[in-house]
C-alpha cells in the first residue's frame, strides 16, 4: 500500500507548535497535550522540545530521524531565543525544511527573525504563513509523487 505522503519529524523548542502541526496534518481536532516522549501521529513524528533544548538528547533526535523521510525544524515567530545551532541541519541525513509558526500573532520583523534562525541552522526551504501545514502537506505530497515517479 502506497503512503499518502512522505513522513516528517518535527523538532523545535517547547511550545513552538510541533504537536499542533502533527494534529493538523493528521486531520485531527486540536487538543493541547504536553509531549513527554517521541510520538507518532499518522505520518508525523512529534518530538519533545526538551530533546532540542537539552543537548545531551541530540543523539536521540538523530536516531529518530532515521524513521522519517523529512526533518522539519519548527521556529515560533513570537520567541526571540532559539536552541538551533548554526548548520544543525547537517547532522541529519534527510532533507531538512523549516516551519515558522504563530505568524498570525507575530510582527513582520519577528517572522523575518524566525526565518533567519532557521537559515543559520542550515534550512533552505521554509514555510512561513498563518496555516503552514497546508503548504507543508502539499510539499510532502509532491515529494512522495516525485519519489514514486523516479522508481
Amino acid at each position: 500500500m502506497m503512503e499518502k505522503r512522505k513522513s516528517v519529524m518535527f523538532i523545535g523548542m517547547i511550545g513552538c507548535g510541533k504537536t499542533t502541526l502533527c494534529q493538523r496534518l493528521a486531520g485531527q481536532e486540536y487538543r493541547y497535550k504536553k509531549t513527554q516522549a517521541v510520538e507518532v501521529i499518522d505520518l508525523s513524528i512529534d518530538t519533545p522540545g526538551e530533546y532540542l533544548e537539552n543537548k545531551k538528547y541530540l543523539n536521540a533526535l538523530v536516531v529518530t530521524a532515521a524513521e522519517a523521510d523529512v526533518v522539519a525544524f519548527v521556529a515560533d515567530a513570537t520567541r526571540k531565543e532559539s536552541c538551533f545551532s548554526p548548520h544543525q541541519a547537517d547532522m541529519f541525513y534527510r532533507d531538512v525544511i523549516g516551519v515558522v509558526t504563530k505568524t498570525d500573532i507575530a510582527t513582520e520583523e519577528e517572522k523575518a527573525d524566525a526565518e533567519e534562525i532557521l537559515k543559520r541552522a542550515g534550512v533552505v526551504k521554509i514555510f512561513c504563513s498563518p496555516d503552514p501545514e497546508k503548504k507543508l502537506e502539499q510539499y510532502l505530497n509532491c515529494q512522495k509523487e516525485e519519489e514514486e515517479a523516479a522508481k
